[in-house]
């Protein structure tokens, strides 16, 4: 189970990056259909394929790079599925806790719900950002799963820290949820200046237009549809969450003792960085993959933490000294 609970892990943050690359080089439509590719297993080849694809949609000519990326994407994540289904039958067979292993598996079919979704509603914003997060959420559950097993190992952390660290998880993923809409609204490139916002701290902003999470489902969302006003208002509230973000985790940093503070600060650093290098170099793509993965790795060392909190309560200690007996030497003689 260890080693199928570190594959998923491997597996998933593979199906992250991989999504995030699709969706910065513009190919979250490279197949127009789902779960084949115009009408294919795979992407269309030959003339006489690609003439028979076109014709079937006429409104997406094929281009084999994104669509590659596309069904590459598919093609991990379907693996997952039936990785899931592996780790659900370990599992029921060891007679070990089933409820993670089943709200593993749920959660993977949810994302291919969601993934379908996405290129049959044509990149909504409001599904592209819920897939995002969906794909955020499997990989802490099977990070958290890794560490209830001992897949994963945990540190000791200060129990007073728990409020903080929890605090913490909460701030990221509000993060992340504001970088996938920033993302999923082409908003990244709404500013390209830092920290100012075209020469002004406070640019003109539209912030009831860039968070209308009523907006209606336009043919096709490729490239987004809102005004730059409303753009400009995601791009400064998501570089806000970022402040945030340095200012929490920073502090918790700071709280921490030895390689844990280091480890932390490392991570934070270098994320934030990479977010200041995606503005100011004009979205890199290595940068911004670099970025996604950035956040996924910040959000797991906090979960890491969190288990470490939990694992050095003195409770849990008196718990875990309940019940070993201890070595033969130490029971008492007859």
């Amino acid at each position: 189970m260890k080693w199928l609970v570190l594959g998923g892990i491997a597996l998933v943050s593979v199906v992250v990056v991989l999504g995030a690359y699709t969706r910065l080089v513009d190919a979250g439509l490279g197949c127009p259909d789902w779960p084949g590719c115009y009408g294919f297993i795979s992407v269309p080849a030959t003339p006489e394929d690609i003439a028979a694809a076109e014709a079937l949609f006429p409104d997406s000519p094929v281009e084999q790079d994104k669509a590659w990326a596309e069904m590459v994407h598919r093609y991990f994540a379907a693996s997952l599925g039936l990785l899931a289904l592996a780790i659900w039958a370990v599992a029921w067979r060891r007679r070990m806790p089933l409820t993670i292993p089943i709200a593993f598996v749920v959660l993977v079919v949810a994302q291919g719900i969601f993934g379908a979704w996405t290129v049959t509603l044509k990149l909504w914003p409001q599904v592209v950002t819920l897939h995002l997060l969906g794909g955020f959420a499997t990989l802490a559950l099977l990070w958290v799963y890794g560490l209830r097993i001992g897949a994963v190992r945990s540190f000791p952390v200060p129990g007073q820290l728990r409020g903080h660290v929890a605090a913490a998880i909460g701030i990221v993923v509000l993060q992340v949820a504001l970088g996938g809409w920033t993302s999923s609204n082409y908003a990244a490139l709404a500013c390209p200046d830092f920290p100012a916002c075209h020469g002004s701290l406070l640019p003109d902003m539209d912030f009831r237009a860039g968070f209308n999470l009523a907006q209606d489902v336009g043919p096709n969302y490729l490239g987004g549809k809102m005004t730059s006003d409303a753009r400009v208002a995601i791009q400064m509230t998501h570089r806000l969450g970022a402040f945030i973000v340095l200012f929490a985790v920073g502090w918790l940093a700071y709280r921490l003792t030895g390689p844990l503070r280091w480890t932390l600060a490392g991570v934070l650093v270098v994320q934030f960085g990479l977010g200041v290098a995606n503005v100011l170099a004009q979205l890199p793509l290595a940068v911004a993959t670099l970025h996604n993965a950035g956040a996924a790795l910040l959000l797991l060392a906090l979960i890491t933490l969190y288990a470490g909190t939990i694992d050095a309560s003195p409770r849990t200690q008196l718990e875990r000294e309940a019940s070993d007996p201890g070595t033969p030497d130490d029971l008492e003689q007859p």
